[in-house]
């Protein structure tokens, strides 16, 4: 095997303090949390997935992280909860106008930084890197439901 995990784990945690150091000078702005931001930014990119129990399976947050910050998100008038139609325990979540210019601003700070980040890849590399990377995570997507080791 060419990759370690050691190298992996880096790639994580490097690309991580990259990610959220492009947030800094909006989270402050704004007073937000990066859990906070996840949330709003989960919900702009997601459309179709807009319950507090799809951020959990989906983005892998905690529920208590997530409850959390629908609360402050709510309380700050930046989303709103809906009850659903056919099961009142389903709660959708929609960002309101506010929430919805937050995400715009964050969505613009992903692109600029995945932008940077890929720089020195040509479109084919920059495409066949999104290839393997799909492989990777959907082989660990299968071993996870399959709940074994291998």
């Amino acid at each position: 095997m060419a990759v370690s995990s050691t190298q992996l784990l880096r790639v994580i945690q490097q690309f991580r303090r990259y990610y959220d150091r492009h947030f800094s000078e909006l989270l402050s702005r704004t007073g937000l949390s990066m859990r906070e931001m996840h949330v709003v930014l989960f919900l702009a990119n997601h459309p179709a997935h807009d319950t507090a129990r799809d951020m959990t399976e989906l983005r892998g947050l905690a529920k208590s992280q997530v409850s959390a910050a629908v609360d402050l998100l709510a309380a700050r008038e930046l989303l709103r909860r809906q009850p659903d139609k056919a099961d009142r325990r389903v709660i959708h979540l929609a960002l309101t106008d506010a929430g919805a210019a937050l995400a715009r601003e964050g969505q613009k700070l992903q692109s600029t930084c995945l932008d940077a980040l890929f720089a020195g890849l040509t479109q084919s590399e920059a495409e066949r890197f999104q290839e393997l990377l799909e492989k990777v995570l959907t082989s660990a997507e299968v071993r996870l439901k399959e709940g074994g080791n291998t």
